[in-house]
Protein backbone atom coordinates (compact mmCIF):
# COMPACT_ATOMS: atom_id res chain seq x y z
CA UNK A 1 0.00 0.00 0.00
CA UNK A 2 0.98 3.37 -0.50
CA UNK A 3 0.85 6.77 1.67
CA UNK A 4 -1.84 7.87 -0.08
CA UNK A 5 -4.00 4.72 0.34
CA UNK A 6 -3.75 4.38 3.63
CA UNK A 7 -4.96 8.21 4.01
CA UNK A 8 -7.73 7.08 1.71
CA UNK A 9 -8.74 4.10 3.99
CA UNK A 10 -9.01 7.10 6.88
CA UNK A 11 -10.62 8.91 4.80
CA UNK A 12 -8.48 11.97 5.28
CA UNK A 13 -6.29 14.09 3.19
CA UNK A 14 -2.70 13.86 2.83
CA UNK A 15 -0.99 15.17 5.80
CA UNK A 16 -3.65 15.24 8.56
CA UNK A 17 -2.69 15.91 12.04
CA UNK A 18 -2.09 13.09 14.53
CA UNK A 19 -5.61 14.13 15.86
CA UNK A 20 -7.46 13.73 12.74
CA UNK A 21 -5.97 10.51 12.30
CA UNK A 22 -6.85 9.27 15.82
CA UNK A 23 -10.90 10.57 15.26
CA UNK A 24 -11.06 9.36 11.97
CA UNK A 25 -9.72 6.16 13.25
CA UNK A 26 -11.89 5.98 15.81
CA UNK A 27 -15.18 6.75 13.83
CA UNK A 28 -13.95 3.99 10.88
CA UNK A 29 -13.42 1.27 14.11
CA UNK A 30 -16.77 2.11 15.46
CA UNK A 31 -18.42 1.71 11.75
CA UNK A 32 -16.58 -1.23 10.20
CA UNK A 33 -15.96 -3.38 13.85
CA UNK A 34 -17.34 -7.23 12.78
CA UNK A 35 -19.05 -7.41 16.14
CA UNK A 36 -20.91 -4.12 15.03
CA UNK A 37 -21.07 -3.88 11.17
CA UNK A 38 -22.73 -8.09 9.76
CA UNK A 39 -21.27 -7.12 6.71
CA UNK A 40 -19.21 -9.77 5.33
CA UNK A 41 -16.50 -7.78 4.49
CA UNK A 42 -16.47 -5.55 7.87
CA UNK A 43 -13.97 -7.08 9.23
CA UNK A 44 -11.26 -7.33 6.46
CA UNK A 45 -12.29 -2.94 6.18
CA UNK A 46 -10.83 -2.95 10.25
CA UNK A 47 -8.33 -4.87 9.17
CA UNK A 48 -7.33 -1.79 7.24
CA UNK A 49 -8.29 0.63 8.61
CA UNK A 50 -6.39 -0.34 11.58
CA UNK A 51 -3.14 -1.36 9.09
CA UNK A 52 -3.34 2.65 8.08
CA UNK A 53 -3.66 3.67 11.10
CA UNK A 54 -0.72 2.30 12.94
CA UNK A 55 1.67 3.36 9.99
CA UNK A 56 0.53 6.60 9.93
CA UNK A 57 0.65 7.23 13.80
CA UNK A 58 3.85 5.62 13.85
CA UNK A 59 5.79 7.55 11.02
CA UNK A 60 3.69 10.74 10.74
CA UNK A 61 6.91 12.82 11.57
CA UNK A 62 8.85 10.36 9.15
CA UNK A 63 5.95 11.71 6.46
CA UNK A 64 6.00 15.33 6.30
CA UNK A 65 9.73 15.39 6.54
CA UNK A 66 11.19 14.25 2.79
CA UNK A 67 10.57 11.91 0.46
CA UNK A 68 13.76 9.64 1.36
CA UNK A 69 12.90 9.50 5.02
CA UNK A 70 8.97 8.70 3.76
CA UNK A 71 10.78 5.68 1.41
CA UNK A 72 12.11 3.96 4.62
CA UNK A 73 9.61 4.22 6.53
CA UNK A 74 7.46 2.46 4.49
CA UNK A 75 10.40 0.01 3.27
CA UNK A 76 10.72 -0.89 7.35
CA UNK A 77 6.53 -1.27 7.95
CA UNK A 78 6.31 -3.94 5.58
CA UNK A 79 9.17 -5.88 6.37
CA UNK A 80 8.99 -5.33 10.02
CA UNK A 81 5.19 -4.07 11.08
CA UNK A 82 3.00 -5.00 8.46
CA UNK A 83 2.73 -8.59 9.45
CA UNK A 84 2.32 -7.51 13.40
CA UNK A 85 -0.34 -4.84 12.79
CA UNK A 86 -2.64 -6.95 10.66
CA UNK A 87 -2.43 -9.98 13.03
CA UNK A 88 -3.46 -7.72 16.09
CA UNK A 89 -6.13 -6.09 14.02
CA UNK A 90 -7.28 -9.83 13.40
CA UNK A 91 -7.62 -10.28 16.96
CA UNK A 92 -9.13 -7.10 17.76
CA UNK A 93 -11.51 -8.37 14.87
CA UNK A 94 -12.74 -11.45 16.40
CA UNK A 95 -13.29 -10.23 20.13
CA UNK A 96 -16.51 -8.06 20.74
CA UNK A 97 -16.44 -4.61 20.04
CA UNK A 98 -16.87 -3.75 24.30
CA UNK A 99 -13.95 -5.73 24.79
CA UNK A 100 -11.86 -4.05 22.03
CA UNK A 101 -13.00 -0.31 23.21
CA UNK A 102 -11.23 -1.28 26.37
CA UNK A 103 -8.14 -2.86 25.30
CA UNK A 104 -5.02 0.58 25.64
CA UNK A 105 -4.91 0.81 21.48
CA UNK A 106 -8.27 1.82 21.36
CA UNK A 107 -8.14 4.01 24.28
CA UNK A 108 -4.51 6.12 22.92
CA UNK A 109 -7.13 7.31 20.18
CA UNK A 110 -8.99 9.50 22.55
CA UNK A 111 -8.05 13.22 21.93
CA UNK A 112 -8.63 14.13 25.68
CA UNK A 113 -7.64 11.77 28.00
CA UNK A 114 -8.71 12.08 31.90
CA UNK A 115 -4.44 13.41 31.92
CA UNK A 116 -5.11 16.09 29.71
CA UNK A 117 -8.52 17.18 31.46
CA UNK A 118 -7.12 17.38 35.19
CA UNK A 119 -3.89 19.03 34.20
CA UNK A 120 -6.10 21.77 31.95
CA UNK A 121 -7.99 21.97 35.00
CA UNK A 122 -5.11 22.49 37.33
CA UNK A 123 -3.25 25.07 34.99
CA UNK A 124 -6.49 26.95 35.23
CA UNK A 125 -6.49 27.56 38.60
CA UNK A 126 -2.33 28.20 38.85
CA UNK A 127 -3.32 30.96 36.21
CA UNK A 128 -6.44 32.46 38.28
CA UNK A 129 -4.65 31.91 41.63
CA UNK A 130 -1.37 33.95 39.91
CA UNK A 131 -3.67 36.31 38.35
CA UNK A 132 -4.56 37.40 41.21
CA UNK A 133 -1.80 37.07 43.41
CA UNK A 134 0.95 38.94 41.12
CA UNK A 135 -1.68 41.58 40.52
CA UNK A 136 -2.07 42.56 44.50
CA UNK A 137 2.01 41.80 44.99
CA UNK A 138 2.21 44.43 42.66
CA UNK A 139 0.41 46.79 43.97
CA UNK A 140 1.53 46.33 47.59
CA UNK A 141 5.34 46.01 45.90
CA UNK A 142 5.46 48.62 43.40
CA UNK A 143 8.52 48.59 41.22
CA UNK A 144 10.42 52.06 41.53
CA UNK A 145 9.74 53.92 37.96
CA UNK A 146 6.46 51.88 36.57
CA UNK A 147 3.56 52.63 37.22
CA UNK A 148 0.91 50.69 38.60
CA UNK A 149 -0.49 47.69 37.50
CA UNK A 150 -2.90 48.17 34.79
CA UNK A 151 -6.85 47.34 35.96
CA UNK A 152 -8.05 46.53 32.67
CA UNK A 153 -4.89 44.22 31.62
CA UNK A 154 -5.57 42.29 35.57
CA UNK A 155 -9.47 41.74 34.30
CA UNK A 156 -8.63 40.54 31.21
CA UNK A 157 -6.27 38.21 32.72
CA UNK A 158 -8.68 37.08 35.49
CA UNK A 159 -12.02 36.86 32.40
CA UNK A 160 -9.56 34.22 30.37
CA UNK A 161 -8.39 32.61 33.59
CA UNK A 162 -12.51 32.04 34.21
CA UNK A 163 -13.10 30.72 30.68
CA UNK A 164 -10.14 28.36 30.75
CA UNK A 165 -11.31 27.58 34.28
CA UNK A 166 -15.44 27.10 33.62
CA UNK A 167 -14.35 24.74 30.20
CA UNK A 168 -11.50 22.77 32.31
CA UNK A 169 -14.40 22.49 34.63
CA UNK A 170 -17.09 21.34 31.69
CA UNK A 171 -14.85 19.04 30.94
CA UNK A 172 -13.89 17.41 33.92
CA UNK A 173 -17.48 16.65 34.68
CA UNK A 174 -18.12 15.07 31.36
CA UNK A 175 -14.99 13.01 31.83
CA UNK A 176 -16.14 11.84 35.16
CA UNK A 177 -20.16 11.29 34.14
CA UNK A 178 -18.58 9.35 30.77
CA UNK A 179 -16.30 7.36 33.34
CA UNK A 180 -18.65 6.56 36.12
CA UNK A 181 -21.23 5.31 33.22
CA UNK A 182 -18.06 2.79 31.30
CA UNK A 183 -18.09 1.47 34.91
CA UNK A 184 -21.40 1.11 35.75
CA UNK A 185 -21.91 -0.78 31.98
CA UNK A 186 -18.60 -3.28 32.66
CA UNK A 187 -19.76 -4.25 35.70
Amino acid sequence: MTLTNYYEILGLPVNSSIDEIKKAYRKKARLYHPDINPAPDAKDHFISITEAYEFLIANHNNIISDDQAYQQAMKDWRKYRQDRSRKRANVYAHASYGTFKNTKFYKTTRIFDGTTIIFSFIISIMVLSYTIYGYFFRLNHPIPGLEKPSVFAFVMLLALGMVFFIVSFIYLRAYQETSKKNKSKSV
